[in-house]
């Protein structure tokens, strides 16, 4: 590897060539084109199965309009912090039709889900409140979760049994997400609610991966499965995977938001997002809205992926959403077999840990309305019949 020497106070080079043995080295590679069912990458094209544009919607016509005629209006950037010049129209105009499309009360904007997840926690949590998370939340809850002064308990993916033996009354907030980014399963939403209705505490939905394919009029994993705005007292969403463009939104009481504008540092001393960019996802949700075709044409893609790898032998997740986890085991036999799906022009990310456990890494094959079927069927013929695997579920010479 060529990197930097193995000096200084902080060991770079060192933890570098430790990550590239384990072969968990990470990169950026430079794509061409906007987001969607195709990518180029060093001028070849390639069947992408990693985005996270659900419906396709990232080279929408409407949208990039929006965004042009935003910019026309309002510039290229806020300009400032929210609370000084940064808060237009455009921003107030987003707000609003979150509000009539989702059911809440009030929202709050943010530049990104990162941001509004960690500004949440940071601004809720004391030295005399517990978080309780689902261990496979994102690592943005995670992260905040570990260095704030409360007290954090994780319990087991999905185990409602666990959550309510660790629960106390009215002591802090419940959080878990919609739709799990990496292995693409539901939150159970009704039976959370429930839980944190018996104990008092407050509950958070962090529904990235849920908004816009999920639900009447794609409102999310909540409304999927007939469960009330009401029942979750902080809803957490993204505009930059269904909705594709980029930011994020937190939603609840009138109370709640103005307190996170009062108290929520992400939030006070960041720049805000463009005028631009709201106009642009303003536009996005009112196509999101009337998008039923687009969600039973990617749901009909997802049962063709899943039956013809099933049929393969490959192994996948428990997952009905556009996010299919094809696991392989370990992390170089995740990376061999993106490297042969690329020889065969698909494109398709590895996922290796820490982002997952030890012993999982997986091929995270994510679907788009943008898809036909033709698509799905060669992914899977470039995927072919599963090779014979040891016993962690690693395929040899994949």
């Amino acid at each position: 590897m060529n990197g930097p020497a193995v000096t200084g106070p902080f060991g770079l080079g060192m933890a570098l060539a430790e990550r590239e043995l384990a072969g968990l080295l990470r990169s950026r590679v430079a794509t061409d084109g906007a987001s969607g069912g195709w990518l180029r990458v060093a001028g070849c094209d390639y069947l992408n199965f990693s985005a996270n544009d659900y419906l396709g919607l990232a080279g929408h016509p409407a949208i990039k309009t929006a965004f042009q005629e935003g910019i026309d209006r309002h510039g290229a950037g806020a300009g400032a912090s929210p609370l000084v010049t940064g808060y237009s129209r455009a921003h107030q105009q987003l707000e609003e039709t979150l509000v009539d499309w989702l059911g809440v009360e009030a929202v709050l904007l943010f530049n990104c889900g990162f941001s509004a997840n960690q500004a949440v926690l940071k601004a809720l949590l004391g030295k005399d409140h517990l978080l309780w998370q689902d261990k496979l939340n994102h690592a943005s809850l995670q992260e905040m979760g570990s260095q704030l002064p409360c007290k954090m308990k994780r319990f087991s993916h999905n185990d409602m049994t666990a959550l309510e033996r660790q629960l106390e009354p009215s002591r802090g907030l419940i959080v878990s997400e919609g739709v799990f980014s990496m292995d693409g399963d539901q939150g159970p939403w009704r039976e959370l609610a429930a839980l944190a209705a018996q104990s008092g505490n407050w509950l958070m939905i962090d529904d990235a991966h849920g908004l816009g394919v999920l639900g009447p009029q794609g409102r999310g994993t909540l409304a999927a499965q007939g469960g009330a705005p009401a029942s979750v007292h902080i809803q957490m969403g993204t505009f930059g995977k269904a909705l594709g463009v980029a930011g994020a939104f937190v939603g609840g009481s009138r109370e709640l938001v103005e307190y996170l504008v009062n108290f929520a540092r992400h939030y006070v001393y960041s720049t805000h997002m463009p005028a631009a960019q709201a106009c642009a996802v303003r536009q996005s949700i009112e196509l999101v809205r009337v998008a039923d075709e687009a969600r039973a044409h990617l749901a009909r893609l997802v049962a063709r992926f899943r039956q013809g790898a099933q049929a393969l032998g490959w192994r996948l997740g428990a997952s009905d959403t556009p996010i299919q986890p094809l696991l392989v085991g370990e992390s170089v036999s995740a990376l061999q077999l993106a490297e042969r799906l690329r020889k065969c022009g698909v494109w398709a990310g590895a996922i290796r840990p820490p982002t997952v456990p030890v012993g999982t890494a997986r091929l995270r094959i994510t679907l788009s309305a943008a898809h036909r079927e033709q698509d799905v069927d060669r992914l899977l013929e470039a995927l072919g019949p599963r090779p014979s695997t040891d016993e962690r579920g690693g395929a040899h010479g994949a």
